[in-house]
């Protein structure tokens, strides 16, 4: 029984002094199954992963992993067993001494004290002075509250959750409530504590941002260890392969993969890849104020394979075969996190340069006010948020986007299923493509799941050689202290010819437009611009020059992607297979 108990108020203690991620770190530390089938600590149960660690180890386990993980130091926890104060965890509980404190409160204010104490219970969260007062009326009882609360808190029996200039909150810890109810009566365990909502103060109290820095720290790591394997083992095979490679070749692999329909939108995933170093777009009389970054959304119909070329592919997904083809440790998966925690964790990106993998993008806009922090991220331009209780920033997001959402698609056109109007904003600042559930790609879809379900398809060879090579492009590029004194970083150039041949496709799509509203942007252009260039990266090693040139393959895929997406925009009042014919002769 004791052994039962001790291994629950454990699990509550690494739950409440780590984050997923530090969980992830220790579990893989001491070898547990369990943490096998992750590849992040994003991807793990919190719960169940400090379930994990804590039924697998003893209490002089315990005290190396707090010596050895460095926990958060301003975390509490006064459990029967184990108690974590000031930095500092004892093999000792707290419970005797909260007892006796108790003891004190009954005895300096009787029945009063105890009724307090139970409103505070009975409440069942973080609540204010006001929420108790209230409590305590209700229930017929007129008291002032205020100092016995005072006095509950002095002697340790609850704690502040929250406090500001002129409003406090308060809570009884999760481990010390079961002592706490003994007073009236009833036993229950740890174990069988009801689960309560978070409220807005409770979730304060988490440094998200710290917690954020720690996830950092791990996919730096991810990087810098996956970088040093390729350079003692594959440096020469990736740089030969890097001689032989173009867009086109990938554009081949994808192909034989997947079909002549679905390929583009992984395509679309990979050059984003090669995008996120965000290597400077030069023109012959200098620097043009671009770089190949740029956000990617892909929007449709549910089940048209969006999520699959978006995460699967750059994450990998090892129960489907797929392995991952992204820039190790800086693809960071998003999937359910609030747009305000987003926002808040955004700061511990400053001047540094991820991809935000966001698999249901239309879920962060049922919160009102998303648009605008979200349109700045986009824009990679200075952020700050105002909630309630907290103002967020100013700090300046140097990240990238990659999203899907479902909308509604018509036999011309399609409807954004978000609410908020203001959308469009949104949309404007990604490279966007449609999908669109045809007949083809229906069997595409149909015909890849079957193909990777008999193994007939062998990706792990070629998903290598292109991670490889994607990885070894970045580090040269962002000059990585493990490349830049052994490669030469080189700007992307762009000509007048490129933006002649772009012009082209311009005239030919406004002549094919019938009325006098154009209903996309300018930044449609852009956009092709950084793709063509993203695109040239590939040809890094078969450049002899101090420059990387647009190649002549790149810019006919982002010619393509132009053609299309402007279609879409206009409500597919043309063709783009007519454009594209007209531009190739």
């Amino acid at each position: 029984m004791v052994e039962s108990e001790k291994i629950v108020e454990r699990k509550v203690l690494l739950k409440r002094c780590f984050s997923k991620a530090k969980l992830f770190a220790i579990g893989r530390g001491l070898n547990l199954p369990y943490f096998e089938r992750f590849s992040s600590g994003w991807d793990v149960d919190e719960d169940a992963a400090a379930f994990e660690v804590a039924s697998n180890i003893n209490d002089d386990q315990l005290m190396e992993i707090f010596h050895n993980y460095a926990p958060w130091g301003w975390v509490v926890f006064r459990g029967k067993y184990y108690t974590y104060e000031n930095g500092s965890l004892a093999l000792t509980g707290s419970w005797k001494m909260l007892q006796n404190n108790i003891n004190e409160v009954k005895e300096k204010y009787g029945r009063k004290g105890l009724l307090v104490l139970k409103t505070i219970v009975q409440i069942g969260r973080s609540c204010n002075l006001k929420e108790i007062k209230e409590s305590l009326e209700s229930a017929g009882q007129k008291i002032d509250p205020l100092p016995i609360i005072k006095e509950l808190e002095l002697l340790k029996i609850i704690v502040t959750s929250y406090t500001g200039e002129e409003y406090q909150e308060w809570k009884i810890l999760e481990e010390v409530m079961p002592l706490v109810m003994l007073e009236f009566g009833e036993k229950p365990s740890l174990r069988a504590l009801p689960a309560v909502v978070p409220t807005k103060a409770e979730v304060a109290e988490v440094d998200y941002v710290h917690e954020e820095r720690e996830y950092i720290r791990l996919l730096d790591q991810e990087l810098n260890e996956y970088l040093a394997d390729l350079l003692k083992h594959r440096l020469q095979d990736t740089i030969t392969f890097g001689k032989e490679t173009s867009i086109s070749f990938i554009a081949k692999y994808l192909q034989d993969l997947f079909g002549p329909v679905l390929y583009f939108d992984s395509l679309l995933s990979i050059s984003q890849q090669y995008g996120l170093a965000n290597v400077i777009i030069a023109h012959e009389q200098g620097k043009t104020g671009m770089s190949t970054g740029f956000n990617l959304a892909l929007f449709g119909e549910p089940g048209t394979g969006k999520t699959f070329s978006t995460r699967d592919m750059i994450l990998g997904k090892p129960e489907a075969k797929i392995p991952p083809h992204g820039v190790p440790g800086r693809n960071r998966y998003a999937g359910g996190i609030s747009p305000a925690r987003f926002i808040r964790i955004g700061q511990a990106y400053t001047g540094q340069t991820f991809n935000f993998i966001v698999p249901e993008f239309n879920d962060w806009f049922k919160y009102k006010g998303m648009v605008e922090p979200l349109k700045l991220a986009m824009e990679r331009g200075e952020i700050k948020y105002e909630l309630h209780r907290e103002t967020i920033g100013p700090y300046r997001f140097n990240s990238f986007f990659s999203v899907n959402y479902n909308v509604a698609v018509y036999g011309r056109g399609y409807e954004v299923t978000v609410q908020d109007p203001n959308f469009n904003a949104i949309e404007d600042r990604t490279l966007c493509r449609l999908h669109r559930l045809t007949k083809s790609r229906f069997v595409e879809i149909a015909k890849s799941q079957m193909r990777l379900a008999l193994g007939e398809v062998d990706i792990d060879k070629g998903a290598r050689r292109i991670r490889d090579h994607l990885s070894l492009i970045y580090a040269i590029e962002t000059k990585h202290p493990l490349v830049k004194d052994r490669f030469q970083f080189k700007p992307v150039m762009i000509t007048s010819e490129m933006y002649q041949k772009i012009g082209e496709a311009r005239e030919a799509i406004l002549e094919r437009i019938p009325k006098e509203v154009v209903r996309f942007s300018a930044r449609l252009e852009d956009r092709a611009v950084r793709l063509a260039c993203a695109m040239s990266l590939p040809k890094y090693f078969q450049s002899k020059l101090d420059y990387i040139p647009v190649s002549e393959d790149a810019l006919d895929y982002s010619i393509r992607f132009y053609v299309e997406e402007a279609s879409v925009r206009s409500r597919e009042e043309f063709s783009p297979e007519e454009i594209l014919g007209q531009i190739s002769h």
